[in-house]
C-alpha cells in the first residue's frame, strides 16, 4: 500500500475511493472530525450521568434491553459484549474486504452520531496504518442487528484479543461505555462484500462488452440493431449505452462489411442482437445498486444513535438495503451469463454459426470447443441456482426480539463464487470469438477489435487441433481486465 493515503472525508465518499482502497491504496479520514465527535461523545456523558436509561449503554442487549447494569459494569458490559458476540465461523474474508470494512467503520463512526470517543477511530486507523488486517470469519451474520459476529472479530484485536491475517497486534484499548456495542452494530462487512461484488462485476461488464461484439462479427452477425436510433425511442440509458458501445467496437469491420449486401439471413438470434436490451438492463442495475451502497459506504448504520439531546434507538443496523442490492446484481451476473453461454452455443454449432462445427479446423477427428462449451453451460446452471434471493430468507433470532432480519452478509457473499464462474464463461466465450474471427482471414474486423484479438493471441495460440483446454481457460480469465479497459463506456465506480 504504498504512496500518499486517500483521504476519505466522513459522509462524502465517493465509489472511486473505495474502489481504489480495494485495489490496495491507503487510505485515512480527512481531517476535521475529531471536535464533532468528541462532543458527541460528550453528549452521552452528560446523558449517562443523569441516571436514565440508556440502551447498550447501561443497559443490556437485544431480548436483555430491559436489565439495567450498575455503573460500575460498564466496562466490562463492552468487554463482554464484543468477547460473547465474537461467534463466526468459516472461511477469513479477504484482506481488501476487512479493509474497506474498516475505512468504512471508521468514517461512519466520524460522522460524530454513534457515541465514541476519537480513540476508538484512531484505533480503526492505525490498523491501516501499520498493515494490520484483523482475521474476521465469513459466516456468522444475519444482516441485523447489523453484522454481529464479524465485528466482533474485528472489535476483538482492538481490545488486544482475536486473530491476525497479517501485521502485529496492536496495543490494547480500554472501551468506554457503548463503544462496544458502536463497533459491532451496522453494515459494514455486508456493505464491504457487496461493493466487492460491484466492482469485480463492473470489470467483467466492461470485458463482456468487447468479447460480446467479437461473438458477433465471429458469428457474422449484424451491428444494424445496434442503431441509436432504435434505441433512443426506447430510452432505457443502459440500453443506450450498450448500443453505442457495441457500435463503436465494430465500426470499420471489413468482416461486417462482406455481408452488407446478398446475407439471406434476415435477423440474427437474440443473444446477438438484443445485447443493447439485455446488458442494458444489467447496467440500469449495476448503476442502481452503486447508489445504493454509496450512500449505505457514507450512512451511520449502528444503533442506538446519540444525538445532542437524545439517545434514539432505531434500526439502521437493518442491512435490508444491501441485502436487496446484492440480489440485483446476483440477477444481474445470472443474466450476463446467460447470454454469453448462448453466443458460445451458437459459436460452436455450425447450423447457427456457418462455422466448422465445435470450432474445430478438422472437426471429427478433434473435438475443438465442444467440453468447453458445456463447462460454460455448467457454469451458467450454477449461476442461475445462486441467483435465489436471499432477502427474503428472513429467520427471527435473539429469542423473536430481532424477529426480520435481512441476511445481507449471505446475499453479499455468494456474489463471489456467481463472479468466479462469470468470470469463467466470458473467458470461454473470448476464446470462442477469436477463434472464430480467424475463420474470417484475410478479412478483419475493427481496429478495437483486432486490438483486442491480438491480446488474446498473445497469451493463447489459436486452437489448430485438440490440447488441454483448461490453461487456455485461465490464461483467458487473468486477460479479463486487459480486456475490460479496451470497452468505451463509462462505469458508476469510475466517476
Amino acid at each position: 500500500m504504498p504512496g500518499v493515503p486517500i483521504l476519505l472525508a466522513p459522509g462524502q465518499m465517493r465509489l472511486s475511493h473505495l474502489a481504489a482502497i480495494v485495489a490496495g491504496e491507503a487510505f485515512t479520514l480527512a481531517d476535521g472530525w475529531q471536535a464533532g465527535v468528541a462532543a458527541n461523545r460528550a453528549a452521552l456523558d452528560a446523558m449517562l450521568a443523569q441516571g436514565g436509561a440508556l440502551y447498550g449503554v447501561n443497559t443490556g442487549f437485544g431480548k436483555l434491553a430491559s436489565t439495567r447494569i450498575d455503573a460500575s459494569k460498564l466496562a466490562e458490559l463492552q468487554v463482554n459484549l464484543v468477547r460473547s458476540h465474537a461467534a463466526g465461523t468459516g472461511d477469513p474474508l479477504p484482506a481488501p474486504v476487512v479493509r474497506l470494512a474498516i475505512a468504512l467503520h471508521a468514517a461512519g463512526l466520524a460522522r460524530g452520531a454513534s457515541g465514541v470517543r476519537p480513540a476508538i477511530i484512531e484505533a480503526l486507523l492505525a490498523l491501516e496504518a501499520k498493515g494490520m488486517v484483523p482475521r474476521v470469519p465469513c459466516q456468522g451474520s444475519v444482516g441485523a442487528s447489523g453484522d454481529l459476529a464479524p465485528l466482533a472479530h474485528l472489535a476483538l484485536v482492538l481490545i488486544g484479543e482475536g486473530a491476525l491475517l497479517a501485521g502485529e497486534r496492536p496495543a490494547p484499548i480500554t472501551l468506554a461505555p457503548k463503544e462496544g456495542l458502536a463497533l459491532l452494530n451496522g453494515t459494514r462487512i455486508s456493505t464491504a462484500l457487496a461493493l466487492c461484488a460491484l466492482f469485480r462485476l463492473e470489470m467483467l461488464f466492461a470485458a463482456g462488452l468487447v468479447i460480446g461484439a467479437l461473438s458477433v462479427d465471429g458469428a457474422r452477425g449484424a451491428d444494424t440493431p445496434f442503431d441509436a436510433r432504435v434505441h433512443a425511442v426506447r430510452g432505457q440509458p443502459g440500453q443506450v449505452q450498450v448500443a453505442q458501445a457495441l457500435a463503436a467496437l465494430m465500426a470499420g469491420s471489413a468482416i461486417r462489411d462482406s455481408h452488407r449486401t446478398g446475407d439471406i439471413r434476415v435477423q440474427d438470434p437474440y443473444s446477438l442482437r438484443c445485447q443493447p436490451q439485455v446488458a442494458g438492463a444489467c447496467l440500469d442495475v449495476i448503476a442502481h445498486v452503486a447508489g445504493t451502497l454509496e450512500r449505505e459506504a457514507n450512512a451511520v448504520t449502528d444503533n442506538p444513535l446519540v444525538f445532542d439531546d437524545a439517545v434514539i434507538s432505531g434500526g439502521n443496523f437493518h442491512a435490508m438495503p444491501v441485502s436487496l442490492a446484492a440480489d440485483q446484481l446476483a440477477l444481474a451476473i445470472a443474466t450476463l451469463g446467460n447470454i454469453a453461454e448462448r453466443r458460445i452455443a451458437l459459436l460452436v454449432d455450425p447450423a447457427t454459426s456457418g462455422l466448422p462445427a465445435f470450432l474445430a479446423p478438422d472437426s471429427g477427428l478433434h473435438s475443438g470447443f465442444m467440453i468447453a462449451q458445456v463447462t460454460a453451460a455448467a457454469l451458467t446452471a450454477e449461476n442461475r441456482a445462486l441467483a435465489t434471493p436471499r432477502s427474503i430468507e428472513t429467520l427471527p433470532t435473539s429469542a423473536n426480539q430481532e424477529d426480520h432480519v435481512s441476511m445481507a452478509t449471505g446475499a453479499a457473499l455468494r456474489l463471489t463464487p456467481m463472479l468466479d464462474n462469470l468470470a469463467g464463461i466470458l473467458a470461454i466465450e473470448t476464446l470462442a470469438a477469436a477463434q472464430a474471427i480467424e475463420f474470417h482471414r484475410p478479412l478483419r474486423s475493427s481496429a478495437p477489435l483486432e486490438r483486442a484479438l491480438q491480446a488474446i493471441r498473445a497469451r493463447v495460440l489459436a486452437w489448430v487441433s485438440d490440447r488441454v483446454f483448461a490453461p487456455d481457460l485461465e490464461a483467458a480469465r487473468h486477460l479479463l481486465p486487459e480486456i475490460a479497459a479496451m470497452a468505451p463506456i463509462t462505469l458508476p465506480s469510475s466517476g
